[in-house]
């Protein structure tokens, strides 16, 4: 598909589509809508996914380790 053809399809500015190809820039309503044209939305279903969790051990379980920070070193 063309970039032209594509940028149609998705209702976007041809302009619009060329600066996300060359720059990664659009907004979230334009990826979503490049999304749907290509029938991809399904994929943006993991980036919004929130995990289940069944009981108060899965979520203790499942926490993120703290951070150390590092030692001060004397100059």
């Amino acid at each position: 598909m063309t970039q032209e053809a594509l940028s149609i399809k998705a209702g976007l500015k041809l302009p619009t589509y060329r600066r996300f190809e060359r720059t990664g820039e659009i907004s979230l309503r334009g990826l979503l809508q490049i999304a749907f044209a290509m029938n991809m939305l399904s994929d943006f279903d993991a980036l919004f996914a929130q995990k289940q969790y069944l009981t108060l051990e899965d979520v203790m379980a499942d926490k993120l380790p703290i951070r150390k920070r590092g030692s001060k070193k004397s100059l």
